[in-house]
């Protein structure tokens, strides 16, 4: 697994292909596996086993070693792949990466393996009543917060 600071050179990319050949920079997207639980220890308990299950089958036939409990609660991390946490930690592991892409969409596969429905539909929930908001909020912060930055900077340039 890499952290996420070693895919920021590709958004650069990304952009930079775009600029260089007369394109506005396309609409960059983050898309990850998560589950989103009220509490932290609900979304990993509760999403372990259909995870591991999913991932076990995929690395057979790639090559990888199964997925033990200590590798998944791993990239539950802040620098980790998967975001899968209490709401406050899904916007965080979003905002953070945020920070380092400045993405505008992300895409997070709720249904990995065979989680409960209900399970399912609460995680849904939670993301669309805690979550996204959340975050939406917060970025419109910091844009605000930029533009002031940046309106300030300029104010004190002397002609």
């Amino acid at each position: 697994m890499g952290l996420p600071e070693r895919f920021t050179p590709f958004a650069t990319l990304h952009r930079r292909a775009a600029h260089e050949g007369g394109h506005e920079p396309p609409a960059l997207s983050i898309n990850s596996h998560g589950f989103v639980a009220q509490t932290s220890a609900r979304a990993a308990d509760d999403s372990y086993g259909a995870f591991a299950t999913m991932m076990n089958r995929i690395g057979r036939e790639r090559g990888w070693p199964p997925l033990t409990r200590e590798a998944f609660d791993a990239s539950r991390a802040l620098r980790g792949a998967s975001f899968v946490g209490s709401p406050q930690e899904v916007v965080e592991k979003i905002l953070f990466q945020h920070e380092l892409f400045g993405h505008q969409r992300f895409l997070l596969q709720l249904s990995v393996g065979t989680i409960p429905h209900d399970k399912l539909m609460r995680a849904i929930e939670l993301f669309g009543t805690a979550v996204a908001p959340a975050v939406r909020e917060e970025v419109a912060w910091r844009a605000v917060d930029d533009q002031r930055t940046t309106t300030s900077s300029r104010s004190h340039v002397s002609p």
